[in-house]
């Protein structure tokens, strides 16, 4: 065989199944590009504005003169400050009210058009999911001109019946259940489809055996459902606990923070220090504690399916 034929069909080196160090590379550097775009637009609008954020809440910024660092001063005011503190109720209680009722009515509404006998399943799952896809803001003006007192179409049918509902939104006792309401009515379809999911993943043999059993409907709630909807059941609580911690746009709209304070909650208070009282480096500093407590409750849930994990393993 000739020279060049011997060149032509030289067999391929073997590597011994390693990959070259210059194709490695050339591989990162093609990752790298492709993720590029969204690096550098988390980098401008994400991170950036994270570590600016740090920075003024160690400061007295107001967003004009001179920034003047002032330590851990804004950090104290957090945990001494009343109206602060009195956010902080008002989201506990906030909280309090939206969480539980959210779960439960997503839950019990989640059992009812999960039921095969059910007519017209779909229709009803549609409809209940619909007011999710609207936006918050939206659904807050459409509520408020409900409720108006004067004009309000609820208050119009409620007096037919000779109830007399008055102007809730104005009332201190009745405008937090209300905002919590208007938040439940817009939310728990959301959830509703998270806990069809875990319904839909539970053995029907198990209900089949509890009938043969005897077991009542109740029964096969409390030591079926229940149980096996344990995960679902968790991470429903804590992602519908950490959008109560930032309630905000219903609250804006409806009612501003009042009547009296009374529907201040923690992210109102950061908008009403950082863009009315002009106080950034306060606003900063008590975005971040918010995020601190977002952050413990997402590392709980965390650690919870963690465990929940090696347990099944």
């Amino acid at each position: 065989m000739s020279t060049i034929t011997q060149r032509r069909y030289r067999p391929a080196p073997q590597l011994g199944g390693r990959t070259p160090v210059g194709s490695t590379r050339r591989t990162s550097l093609i990752a790298l590009a492709f993720l590029a775009p969204a690096l550098v637009i988390l980098t401008v609008f994400v991170a950036w504005p994270m570590l600016s954020a740090l920075r003024l809440s160690f400061t007295d910024a107001s967003g004009f003169g001179r920034e003047e660092y002032v330590g851990l001063e804004n950090y104290v005011r957090v945990f001494t400050d009343p109206d602060v503190l009195q956010a902080m109720g008002n989201t506990a209680y906030y909280a309090l009210l939206f969480t539980p009722t959210a779960i439960i009515a997503a839950l019990l509404l989640a059992l009812l058009v999960n039921h095969r006998r059910l007519p017209g399943r779909g229709a009803f799952r549609t409809a209940l999911f619909l007011p999710f896809i609207v936006s918050l803001a939206v659904a807050a003006f459409a509520w408020s001109y409900l409720l108006d007192p004067q004009i309000g179409l609820l208050n119009h049918w409620l007096r037919i019946f000779g109830i007399q509902l008055g102007n809730v939104l104005q009332d201190p006792s009745l405008a937090m259940p209300t905002v919590a309401l208007v938040a439940v009515w817009k939310s728990f379809g959301f959830y509703l489809v998270i806990f069809i999911a875990g319904l839909q993943e539970i053995p029907g043999s198990l209900y089949e055996a509890a009938r043969v059993d005897g077991a009542t409907a109740w029964q096969r709630f409390r030591h079926i459902t229940l149980p096996m909807l344990s995960n679902t059941l968790t991470f429903v609580m804590i992602v519908a606990l950490i959008a109560a911690l930032q309630a905000f746009d219903q609250i804006y709209v409806m009612t501003g923070g009042g009547p009296y304070g009374t529907t201040q909650t923690v992210v109102m208070e950061i908008y009403t220090s950082g863009f009315k009282k002009l106080e950034l480096g306060f606003a900063s500093a008590l975005s971040y504690v918010l995020l601190l407590i977002t952050l413990v409750l997402s590392l709980v849930q965390f650690r919870f399916f963690s465990r929940r994990e090696k347990d099944a393993q």
